[in-house]
C-alpha cells in the first residue's frame, strides 16, 4: 500500500510517495531509468535516507550536532525527473525535482521548501571526481551558496554547503550531512 503525504509548496500541491507497493499506473518507483546514464549521477541517491547533520558555529567555536532529517528520494516518469522530498526533524518539509539537460550535460533544479517563498532555481554538474555540485542560479542567495554531493557506496553518502563572502572566490562549509538507509524510526 502505497502512503501519501500532501506537501504545500509554494502554492503547488505535490503527493509524495513515502512508501511505494508496486502498482504500475504510478509513475513512482520504477527506478531502472534512472539508475541508467547520466541519470544515474542522482539516481545512485534514490532510496529513503536517515540524515545526521551538524552546523558550524557562527561564532567560529567549531561544529555542533543538529536535529537530523529524512530525505527520499524516487525516480519520476520512468526516468523523466528525479524528486526528493527534505523532511527534517522540526516538521518542515521541502522538494527538490532535478531534471537532466542533455544537450547542456548539467542538471535544472527547482527547490522549494515550506519556508521560502516560491521556488529556487539550482544547476548542477557531476565533476571529475564523481561529486554532484550545486550553484543557485536564481534568486541569488546572500551569501553565495554551493552544496557538494559526495559519490553513494553501500553504506550511504556525504553532503556539504558552503558559503562565499567574495563572489566564490573562497568557500567556508558550513553545514553537512550524512545519509545512511532508513531502517524506521528510532
Amino acid at each position: 500500500m502505497t502512503v501519501w503525504r500532501s506537501l504545500t509548496l509554494a502554492g503547488c500541491l505535490l503527493a509524495a510517495p513515502l512508501a511505494y507497493a508496486g502498482n504500475d499506473a504510478l509513475p513512482f518507483g520504477k527506478t531502472e531509468a534512472c539508475m541508467e546514464g547520466p541519470l544515474a549521477q542522482f539516481g545512485q541517491y534514490i532510496g529513503d535516507w536517515k540524515i545526521e547533520d551538524s552546523q558550524f558555529a557562527k561564532d567560529g567555536s567549531g561544529w555542533a550536532p543538529g536535529q537530523g532529517a529524512r530525505w527520499i528520494f524516487t525516480c519520476l516518469g520512468n526516468g523523466t525527473a528525479i524528486q526528493d522530498f527534505w523532511l527534517p526533524a522540526n516538521g518542515s518539509v521541502g522538494t527538490n525535482l532535478r531534471t537532466y539537460d542533455p544537450e547542456a550535460g548539467t542538471w535544472e533544479i527547482a527547490w522549494s521548501a515550506d519556508s521560502l517563498p516560491g521556488f529556487s532555481h539550482i544547476r548542477a554538474a557531476q565533476n571529475d571526481d564523481g561529486n554532484i555540485v550545486m550553484h543557485y542560479v536564481a534568486p541569488l542567495p546572500t551569501p553565495l551558496r554551493r552544496i557538494t554531493f559526495f559519490p553513494a557506496d553501500e553504506t550511504g553518502w556525504k553532503w556539504k554547503l558552503e558559503l562565499s563572502n567574495d563572489a566564490g572566490e573562497t568557500w567556508i562549509e558550513v553545514y553537512r550531512i550524512t545519509a545512511t538507509p532508513y531502517a524506521g524510526p528510532d
